[in-house]
């Protein structure tokens, strides 16, 4: 196992967009971990300078980088040698912590769940106690943070083309689940060779929804354990954190997503202890729990999760 750090810079950022025929920024072989830094935010959102630490590369990206309005900074993306489209990405999530002192959440008129009743732009600064790992709401809440990356996919089908890194997909990509921090293990299905893994769209915190569009979005730094997983075969993204089985869906639909992910929880089960689809439907309706991942991204996603004591039990 080696370790690998990829720093963000112009030269491994890519703003706002997943594409099959980006070329790699690192190569690593299954097992090994990487250490990959992200920036967030447009020139719109950066604090000043003498009163936050802003991440020098942020105005490198801003003033040489390719922009699709509008998207993520995304660090990436990293080939995995012998990955091949079939197989699985294991993305297991060993460390995330915040790179700054400061995240911003934004309201924007027409956008988000209500997108009718807010009427005017709003962009707060948010500054992060990183010791205390709180983050100051003006009105004097210090909300406890939850780092996690909203962003991590890997590339699509090449058929797709460049794709907005807004909407979910097969591939990953926008998740915004808050379940996906340190301890969880992501997997995603591999379109083309390498897999070629991306990630950014850093949280400090987030509730199930992300309803007015932001979370308070900042810099991160994760660490990542890359296996490549020949042994499964999956259509869609799959988790697990350290006590739950976790299935995704997303869809402009939310009723959709919820049909998705309880089929695919249902398929699941039956892998994982060999129940009829009745048994694990009916194991569904008992102990597993459908919770809205976010409705803000286009598409719309339902994680359903089960505690895994359950389904062995």
């Amino acid at each position: 196992m080696t370790h690998h750090h990829l720093h963000s810079s112009p030269k491994t950022c890519h703003w706002g967009f997943f594409e099959a025929k980006l070329a790699p920024v690192l190569t690593v072989d299954s097992g090994d971990e990487v250490t990959i830094d992200t920036i967030s935010g447009g020139p719109d959102v950066v604090p000043d300078r003498n009163k936050f630490f802003v991440p020098p590369e942020l105005f490198e990206v801003h003033a040489s980088n390719e922009r699709m309005l509008p998207g993520h900074i995304l660090t990436g993306p990293i080939a995995l040698r012998g990955a091949e489209p079939g197989d699985v990405l294991e993305v297991h999530i060993l460390d995330v912590k915040p790179r700054q002192d400061w995240g911003y959440n934004l309201i924007r008129p027409l956008a988000g769940t209500l997108p009718d009743d807010f009427h005017e732009m709003r962009l707060l600064n948010i500054p992060l106690d990183l010791k205390r790992m709180v983050g100051r709401l003006p009105w004097g809440l210090d909300l406890p943070l939850k780092p996690f990356f909203g962003v991590m996919g890997v590339a699509p089908p090449p058929a797709w083309g460049r794709i907005s890194s807004l909407i979910p997909r097969a591939m990953g990509g926008n998740l915004d689940n808050k379940e996906l921090g340190p301890g969880a293990t992501l997997y995603l299905p591999v379109f083309v060779r390498g897999a070629l893994f991306s990630c950014g769209d850093g949280h400090g915190v987030q509730g199930d929804g992300e309803v007015c569009v932001t979370a308070i979005e900042t810099a991160l730094q994760g660490r990542f354990r890359l296996t490549l997983r020949k042994d499964m075969r999956l259509e869609y993204p799959r988790a697990e954190t350290p006590s739950h089985y976790m299935t995704m869906a997303m869809d402009p639909d939310l009723d959709q997503c919820v049909v998705r992910a309880l089929r695919d929880m249902i398929a699941l089960i039956g892998e994982k202890r060999n129940l009829s689809r009745e048994d694990a439907y009916t194991l569904c309706s008992l102990a597993a729990d459908l919770r809205v991942t976010q409705t803000v991204n286009g598409a719309k996603g339902i994680h359903c999760m089960i505690e895994k004591t359950i389904v062995h039990g």
